[in-house]
C-alpha cells in the first residue's frame, strides 16, 4: 500500500508466527496510537493475532511496517492483510 492521501482505509491483518506471549497486541496499539490510527488488535485460539486499523493509508501503511516484524520477542511468520470499508471507528483498544 502506498500513497499519502488522506482518505480514511480500513484493513483487517492475520499475523502468524510467535506473536502471542511476545506484548505483540500492546505494541500494536501503542505504535496505532502514535500514528493516529483507529481500531482494535486480538488474539486468536490458533495463535496468531487479528489486527483492524482504519486510518490515513500513510499511518495505516506504518503501522502495517511494525506488524511484519513485530516486538523484539515476537517472530512473524506471515501476515495476510484485507482491505475493507472504513466503519468510523475511534480510539484503538485490544480486544
Amino acid at each position: 500500500m502506498s500513497g499519502g492521501d488522506d482518505t480514511p482505509i480500513r484493513v483487517l491483518v492475520r499475523i502468524r508466527g510467535r506473536v502471542q506471549g511476545v506484548f505483540f497486541r500492546d505494541s500494536t496499539r501503542r505504535e496505532a496510537l502514535t500514528h493516529g490510527v483507529c481500531g482494535w488488535v486480538r488474539n486468536l485460539p490458533d495463535g496468531s493475532v487479528e489486527v483492524a486499523l482504519e486510518g490515513r493509508r500513510d499511518a495505516v501503511d506504518a503501522v502495517l511496517a511494525f506488524c511484519e516484524v513485530g516486538p523484539p520477542r515476537a517472530f512473524v511468520a506471515g501476515v495476510e492483510i484485507s482491505e475493507t470499508e472504513p466503519l468510523g471507528e475511534e480510539g484503538f483498544r485490544i480486544v
